[in-house]
C-alpha cells in the first residue's frame, strides 16, 4: 500500500510538472499573421513560403496572400520567399501583424536547381549545371521528354534524324563518352534513379535540371559518366482550399517534307530503255505516304488545403506517322501526393504513374523502295500470280519490292506497360538535423509480335516461308531503396554549412524471351507461334534469359558558403556491383568544385555576378550487361544428336564469351573551368564553361585465340595459372578517349523593342574537341584499329568506312578519292587498296548552337527556336547505291547522272569522298504564336489559344534525307555518319491548340 501511494505522489507531481509546461509553453507561444504583396504590381502572392528563421517551421500564404503562423519563445526572424522574387528577412519584435513586399528577382540569382538527392540555390552552385523551367521548354508536339530541350541546353545535343513516332532521339552530353549502349545520359525522374524515360508525359514536368560534369554527376557514381537529366514532375499547393483544373488539348497535321527528288514516269521513259516501261503512272511515295491527324489531351488537377498538395494527371497521345501504318498510342496517369504532420516536421510525399502504349512500325525498305522503285510499275495486280503476293504486284530482280505491300503484309507490333511509384519520408530531428527515407520501384513490360504474311511477295518474306510469326518479351524491375541524414547549420556568422550522407541498394531484375516459327497453314498473325513449326540450325530464334543484379552504395556530401561570396562543395561515393569480375566489384568516385563570386569582393561596373568556379570529378559507367564477366552460352549452329536415340537430335549450345574477373566499370575525369555572369541588373546572363575529359578503362568485346591461357580468369587451385580461353572474344577494359570542349550561354532578358514589344532571346553554342582513342590494350590483348560501317551497297558490302584507330578520332571515315572521271565515264581513285584509303572526314561533330526567341506584346507571344550543328560529314547511301549507270537504269532517283553528265560508268559503286557530305545545317526546329485571352468568368482563371510548326525549314547542302548528327548505326557508337537508305521522312507539324485552367 505504501508502495502504491509513493508512486501516486510520483505520478501526481509529474502530471503536474507536465501540465504547468504546457501552462508555461502556451503563454509564451503567439501568433503572427499578415499580407504578402508584389510590390511591382501591388497584387497578393498566394504560395509565399513563410519560415521561423533557423528552422523548418512555416506556412504558405493563401490565395489573397494572407499567412498566419504560430510562433514560439526565441523565434525572432521570419524568412519570406517565392520563386522569381527576392527573400526577405524580417524581425518579428513584439509585432503580432506583419505586411511584406516582395521585390521581383530580375537575375533569378536565387533559383533553386536540383542537384542529386537535394536542392541548392543557383549561386552557390559551382559545378557545370543547366535548368530548363516549363517556360523555357520546346514548344508543339514532343512526345518524348528530352526532346523539350533539343537546343536549350549548351553541350546537350539531342538528335532524332528521321521522323518514325517510334523512335527514340540520341542523346549526347559533351559528346561520346563509351563505346558501348550507355552512352545517354542517365534519368532521374522524382529521385528514381534510371527510370523510363517514357514514364512521364511532357506535360507534367515542372523542370528538366542536367548536371553536365563530373563533379556534379559524382553523387551518382557509375552511372554518372554520360552525364545526369534530373525531371521534376509538377506538385500541387498547400494553400488552404485551392484547387485548379488544366486542360491542354491541340491537334497536329503532318506531312512529309525533305523528299528527295526522283523522276515523274515520263522522265523515266524518256530516260530509260522501253523493257522497263511497265504502262502504269505511279508515285510511290503517294501510295504509302498520307497526312497524319493526330491529337493531344491533356487534363490535370491540382490544388491542397492545409499540410496536404495533390496533383493528378491523364495525358492522350495519339501519334500516327506520316508512313501508313506506322504511329503509337499513349495513355498515361499520374498522381503525386505530399503531406506534412507534426507541425510540418514529418513531410510525406507518394508519386504513382502509370504508362501503356501500343506502337506499329513499318519495314524501314518501306520507305527505300517508295524512292527508287520505277513509277512504270502497277500497285497492284490482280492476276493468279498477283494473287498469291495479296492482290499487290510484285517486281522481279534484285532490289525490287512493291513498298505498299510491305506495309500492308508485315505486321510490327508493341506493347509497353511501364509502372513506377516511389514513397519518401522526411524528418526533422531537430532544427538542423534531417533524416529522410524513400522507396521506389520502376516495372516495365515489353512484348513485340512481328509477322510475315504468307501473301508477302518480297525475296526472304513470308510468302516464301509460308508466314513467319516472332514474338519478344522483356520484362525489367528496378527497385530503390535509400536513405541519407542531411545537416544544416551556420557554423559561425556567414559560414554556412550543408552536410548530406546516405545508403542506398538498388536492385535491377531482367527478364527476356523470344520465338520465331514458320510454315503455317493459314495467316494467324504473331498470336499463334504453336501453329507454325520452329526452323533449327544456323537459324534458330528461341531464346530466354533472366538475370538479376545489385548496386550497394554508400555516399556523402559537403557545402560550404562564406558570405555568399566563396563556396566549396565536395562529393565522395563508393559502390559494389555484383556484375563486374569477382576482384573488381568495389570503386570510389570522388569530387570537388569551388567557385567565388568577384561581385562581392570588387566593385565590377554593370556586373551583378562574376563567379568564377573549377570542379575535378571522377564518374564511373556500369556495363550494358550483367553478365559480360561470366562466361556466356548461347545456340549453336549444330544439331547434336542424343547418343542413346539418333531419332533423336537438340540444337547444341556453344560458348560465345570468356569469363573476366577483373572486368570493372569505366572511369571518366573531368576537369571544367567556368564562369556565370549577370549584368546590368540582371538583364543580361549566362555561362561558359571549359571542359577536359578523361575516359579510361572502355569496355570492348576483344577477339581471341581459343586454347591461350586467359589472363583475366586466374585459376585459384592453381597460382599462376590461368584457364585457357574457350571462346572466340571477351570482354575487356581495353581503350580510353580524350576529349574537350567550350560552352556558352547568354540570355538577355525583355529587352524592349517599344510600342510594347519585348524581346528574350537566348543563345548557346558547343564547340567539341572530337575525341581521341588511347591506351588501346589490356592483359596482352591488341586492338590495332577497329573497323566499322557496312554501307550495304553491291560491290562494297565487304568494306567498312568507320576506322577507329589508336590515337585517331573516334569517327573517322576511310576510303580513297575520286581523281579524276574520263571521257566515257570511267571513274579514277587514288588507291584501290583498302589499306591505302584516305580519311575523307568525320561523323562527329565539331559544334552545334540553339537560338530561341521569344516575343511578347500585351497578350500575344511568338516564340521560335533556330538550331544546327557543324563540322560533321556523313556517306550518302543512296547516292553511292543509284548514281552509277547500272543501277540508275532502273530506279527513279534523279542523281547527277544525266545524259549530258555522265559522271560515272556502269561500273558498281565505289566509295569515295563523292559520296562524302557535309551535314552543317540550321534548321527553324519549331515556331508558335499564342493569345492569352482576358478571362471576365470567376471560374477562370486562364485561357490561352495557341498554333505552331515545327521543322518549317533546313538550310542544308547534304542532299540526302536528314543532315541530322548520326552518333551511331543501329546502335553502335564507333559507326557513325552512315544515312542509310531507310531513313523515315521527316514530317512537318502544324499545330493548334488551347490551354484553359478552372480554379
Amino acid at each position: 500500500m505504501r508502495n502504491y501511494l509513493q508512486k501516486m505522489k510520483v505520478f501526481l507531481m509529474v502530471t503536474m510538472l507536465l501540465f504547468a509546461a504546457v501552462i508555461t509553453a502556451n503563454a509564451q507561444s503567439r501568433e503572427v499573421s499578415g499580407t504578402v504583396l508584389d510590390k511591382t504590381m501591388g497584387e497578393p502572392l498566394p504560395g509565399v513560403t513563410v519560415l521561423v528563421k533557423g528552422t523548418t517551421r512555416g506556412t504558405n500564404t493563401d490565395l489573397d496572400g494572407k499567412f498566419t503562423i504560430p510562433l514560439q519563445s526565441g523565434d525572432q526572424v521570419l524568412v519570406f520567399s517565392f520563386v522569381g522574387f527576392t527573400t526577405q528577412e524580417i524581425t518579428v519584435g513584439n509585432q503580432s501583424i506583419i505586411n511584406v513586399e516582395l521585390e521581383e528577382d530580375i537575375t533569378s540569382l536565387q533559383e533553386a536547381v536540383v542537384i542529386g538527392y537535394g536542392i541548392q540555390d543557383k549561386k552557390e552552385i559551382t559545378s557545370s549545371v543547366a535548368s530548363v523551367g516549363v517556360e523555357g521548354f520546346n514548344k508543339g508536339n514532343f512526345p518524348n521528354p528530352q526532346t523539350l530541350l533539343t537546343g536549350k541546353v549548351a553541350g546537350l545535343n539531342i538528335s532524332a534524324p528521321g521522323g518514325s513516332p517510334n523512335s527514340q532521339p540520341t542523346v549526347r552530353l559533351r559528346g561520346i563518352s563509351s563505346f558501348g549502349a550507355n552512352s545517354s545520359p542517365l534519368v532521374v525522374l522524382d529521385g528514381v534513379i534510371g527510370a523510363s524515360i517514357d514514364a512521364v508525359d511532357p506535360n507534367d514536368i515542372e523542370t528538366i535540371d542536367v548536371l553536365k560534369d563530373a563533379s556534379a554527376a559524382a553523387i551518382y557514381g557509375t552511372r554518372g559518366a554520360a552525364g545526369v537529366i534530373l525531371i521534376t514532375t509538377k506538385q500541387g499547393s498547400t494553400k488552404k482550399g485551392f484547387s485548379n483544373v488544366t486542360i491542354n488539348t491541340f491537334g497536329t497535321a503532318e506531312q512529309a517534307t525533305g523528299l528527295i527528288p526522283v523522276l515523274s514516269p515520263d522522265e523515266f521513259r524518256a530516260r530509260r530503255p522501253a523493257t522497263a516501261d511497265f504502262g502504269q503512272n505511279t508515285n510511290w511515295r503517294d501510295q504509302i505516304l498520307r497526312t497524319a491527324l493526330n491529337g493531344t489531351t491533356n487534363a490535370s488537377l491540382s490544388g491542397g488545403f492545409e499540410n496536404t498538395s495533390y496533383f493528378a494527371s491523364v495525358n492522350y497521345r495519339s501519334n500516327q506517322g506520316v508512313v501508313k501504318n506506322s504511329g503509337r498510342e499513349t495513355l498515361n496517369t499520374r498522381l503525386n501526393l505530399s503531406h506534412g504532420a507534426l507541425n510540418n516536421r514529418l513531410r510525406m510525399n507518394v508519386n504513382l504513374t502509370f504508362t501503356d502504349t501500343e506502337a506499329n512500325d513499318v519495314p524501314g525498305e518501306a520507305m527505300l523502295y517508295a524512292t527508287i522503285l520505277n513509277p512504270t510499275m502497277p500497285v497492284f495486280d490482280n492476276s493468279p500470280n498477283g494473287l498469291l503476293n495479296g492482290g499487290f504486284f510484285q517486281p522481279t530482280g534484285f532490289d525490287n519490292n512493291n513498298p505498299l505491300a510491305l506495309i500492308n503484309t508485315r505486321t510490327n507490333q508493341t506493347k509497353v506497360r511501364n509502372a513506377l511509384y516511389s514513397y519518401r519520408a522526411e524528418f526533422d530531428i531537430t532544427d538542423e538535423l534531417i533524416v529522410s527515407a524513400q522507396f521506389s520501384q520502376d516495372v516495365l513490360n515489353t512484348l513485340n509480335g512481328q509477322y510475315s504474311s504468307r501473301l508477302d511477295g518480297a525475296p526472304n518474306g513470308g510468302g516464301a516461308n509460308n508466314g513467319i510469326a516472332q514474338q519478344n518479351t522483356f520484362d525489367r524491375t528496378n527497385t530503390i531503396v535509400s536513405g541519407n541524414l542531411r545537416y544544416e547549420k551556420e557554423i559561425f556568422d556567414g559560414l554556412n554549412m550543408s552536410l548530406l550522407g546516405g545508403v542506398e541498394t538498388q536492385l535491377f531484375d531482367e527478364r527476356a524471351f523470344g520465338a520465331q516459327t514458320r510454315q503455317f497453314l493459314f495467316d494467324q498473325g504473331w498470336n499463334n507461334l504453336g501453329a507454325g513449326g520452329i526452323r533449327f540450325g544456323a537459324n534458330t530464334n528461341l531464346y530466354s534469359n533472366a538475370t538479376k543484379s545489385t548496386l550497394n552504395s554508400v555516399f556523402g556530401r559537403a557545402n560550404f558558403n562564406f558570405r555568399n561570396i566563396y563556396f566549396f562543395s565536395a562529393t565522395l561515393r563508393s559502390e559494389t556491383y555484383s556484375g563486374f569480375g569477382s576482384q573488381n566489384q568495389t570503386g570510389y568516385f570522388p569530387a570537388f568544385s569551388a567557385g567565388a563570386d568577384l561581385t562581392q569582393i570588387f566593385d565590377m561596373g554593370p556586373f551583378n555576378q562574376f563567379k568564377l568556379r573549377s570542379s575535378f570529378g571522377i564518374v564511373g559507367q556500369l556495363p550494358p550487361s550483367p553478365t559480360l564477366a561470366v562466361g556466356i552460352y548461347q545456340n549453336g549452329n549444330r544439331i547434336q544428336l542424343d547418343p542413346t536415340n539418333l531419332n533423336t537430335a537438340w540444337v547444341a549450345p556453344v560458348q560465345v564469351t570468356n569469363a573476366n574477373q577483373f572486368l570493372q566499370w569505366e572511369t571518366t575525369r573531368e576537369l571544367t573551368f567556368g564562369l556565370d555572369y549577370a549584368l546590368f541588373d540582371g538583364k543580361i546572363s549566362g555561362s561558359m564553361d571549359y571542359y577536359r575529359r578523361n575516359i579510361q578503362d572502355l569496355l570492348f568485346d576483344v577477339g581471341v585465340n581459343i586454347g591461350q591461357p586467359n589472363p583475366f580468369n586466374p585459376r585459384a587451385d592453381q597460382p599462376g595459372q590461368f584457364f585457357p580461353y574457350t571462346a572466340g572474344s571477351i570482354w575487356a577494359n581495353i581503350a580510353g578517349l580524350n576529349s574537350a570542349g567550350f560552352e556558352f550561354l547568354m540570355t538577355a532578358n525583355e529587352i524592349n523593342l517599344g510600342s510594347g514589344v519585348t524581346w528574350t532571346p537566348t543563345a548557346i553554342f558547343t564547340i567539341y574537341q572530337r575525341a581521341r582513342i588511347q591506351d588501346i590494350g589490356a592483359g596482352g590483348l591488341t586492338l590495332p584499329e577497329i573497323r566499322r560501317g557496312v554501307p550495304g551497297a553491291p560491290g562494297v558490302n565487304n568494306s567498312q568506312v568507320i576506322r577507329n584507330l589508336e590515337g585517331e578520332r573516334v569517327g573517322d571515315i576511310y576510303g580513297p578519292r575520286l581523281e579524276g572521271i574520263l571521257d566515257d565515264g570511267t571513274t579514277v581513285l587514288s588507291t584501290n587498296s583498302p589499306d591505302e584509303f584516305e580519311v575523307l572526314g568525320n561523323a562527329l561533330p565539331t559544334g552545334d548552337f540553339g537560338f530561341t526567341n521569344q516575343f511578347n506584346y500585351k497578350n500575344w507571344d511568338l516564340n521560335f527556336l533556330l538550331r544546327g550543328s557543324w563540322g560533321h560529314q556523313m556517306l550518302n547511301s543512296f547516292r553511292l547505291f543509284y548514281e552509277g549507270d547500272g543501277n540508275a537504269t532502273w530506279n527513279s532517283v534523279i542523281t547527277k547522272n544525266t545524259p549530258t553528265n555522265p559522271v560515272i560508268s556502269n561500273a558498281p559503286s565505289q566509295i569515295s569522298d563523292f559520296y562524302i557530305e557535309r551535314g552543317d545545317f540550321v534548321r527553324l526546329d519549331n515556331l508558335q504564336l499564342g493569345y492569352n485571352v482576358p478571362t471576365r468568368s470567376g471560374a477562370i482563371s486562364n485561357l490561352r489559344l495557341y498554333a505552331g510548326v515545327q521543322n518549317l525549314f533546313t538550310i542544308t547542302n547534304f542532299t540526302g534525307v536528314d543532315p541530322e548528327v548520326r552518333w551511331a548505326d543501329g546502335g553502335d557508337q564507333l559507326a557513325p555518319g552512315i544515312e542509310r537508305r531507310d531513313t523515315y521522312f521527316i514530317p512537318r507539324v502544324w499545330t493548334t491548340g488551347l490551354t484553359i485552367t478552372f480554379k
